[in-house]
């Protein structure tokens, strides 16, 4: 299979490249190395996959279609996985016309590029947020979504209505991954987890928004790159295109206050504690029902939080071992 993934150097991209590449497929990654945050991670990330000769990476706008057919024009695309955004809900509640461009603007062009490069299968990374503060929990694909609260939600949801008229218009197999607050090594610093390690290291207080009694379905992101394969695949299998929408989750929740210990736990640090107002845009909680996704991936999580944040913790360390910690 040859895929092409947007946002290859990002976190999940990064990670769902080399996943990619081990099961034996052709991959294509373009990343415009947006400057929310420090390109060394993202070129950590995929360092030790360029060279490689089923490998091709273009640094380069999503938006500049004309580009990416430059390049792949001729070579068969079975696949786009669309990674690339302008992640953050709170970047996005400080920049929504930039949110606007790359999420929704971005999601457009690169439906229109499978369209016109004839690729079958468009997998897109949707998002927890578009639940909003759903009241009723788990968070099901057969709920409403009319209420987004943020930017970032609000473009999500965009996307997967917009890529719902590319399947109808064109018979493109669609599927969006409502992805729960992905977690692991190498994951993006404004992140809560990646945030809360740094204060750690550097012997800081932990700022904790709210009273710690908000939650997450907190989702590891091998968990999470299974469920992207086995979308791959299932796409692959049938006879005809579907779209769907499917929950990615660990389907357990953890509140704030508890992930806090844990982490401290697996830093071997006890964790001093600054409390700040809930900021706006952020939910109470994600819980994610994932009978949908065992029914139609045979998708099944199984890295218990403990688990993760020894494997989060771990990586951090040896990252910030040689590099300048700033712990903001």
């Amino acid at each position: 299979m040859h895929v092409l993934v947007t946002g290859g150097a990002g976190f999940i991209g990064g990670h769902l490249c080399r996943r990619l590449l081990m099961e034996g497929h052709l991959v294509a990654a373009v990343d415009n190395f947006d400057p929310y945050y420090g390109r060394e991670l993202k070129e950590e990330g995929i360092d030790d996959l360029t060279g490689r000769p089923h490998f091709h990476f273009y640094e380069q706008d999503i938006n500049n279609t004309a580009f990416l057919r430059g390049v792949l024009e001729g070579r068969s695309l079975d696949a786009i996985v669309h990674l690339a955004a302008k992640a953050g809900v709170r970047a996005s509640i400080d920049n929504p016309v930039g949110c606007a461009h790359a999420n929704i603007t971005g999601t457009q062009s690169m439906l229109e590029f499978a369209r016109k490069m004839e690729v079958d299968t468009f997998i897109l990374g949707s998002s927890s947020s578009v639940y909003g503060n759903n009241e009723r929990v788990p968070f099901s694909e057969e709920d409403a979504v009319h209420h987004p609260i943020s930017p970032y939600a609000a473009s999500k949801r965009s996307g997967e209505l917009l890529a719902h008229t590319y399947h109808h218009l064109y018979d493109m197999a669609v599927y969006c991954l409502r992805f729960f607050t992905v977690y692991g090594p190498r994951q993006r610093p404004d992140l809560a987890i990646h945030t809360f390690a740094r204060q750690l290291l550097a012997g800081r207080p932990i700022t904790m928004y709210g009273d710690g009694t908000s939650s997450r379905d907190y989702t590891y992101i091998e968990d999470i790159l299974d469920g992207v394969v086995a979308a791959l695949h299932r796409a692959d299998a049938q006879t005809e295109p579907e779209y769907e929408i499917i929950n990615l989750g660990g389907s357990e929740t953890t509140e704030l206050l508890g992930l806090i210990h844990g982490l401290g736990d697996a830093l071997g640090i006890d964790p001093a504690i600054e409390q700040e107002p809930m900021p706006p845009g952020d939910v109470k909680r994600t819980y994610a029902d994932i009978s949908k996704a065992r029914a139609l991936l045979g998708y099944t999580p199984d890295t218990p939080i403990e688990d993760g944040l020894k494997q989060f913790a771990d990586w951090v360390q040896q990252y910030y071992a040689s590099r300048e910690l700033n712990e903001s």
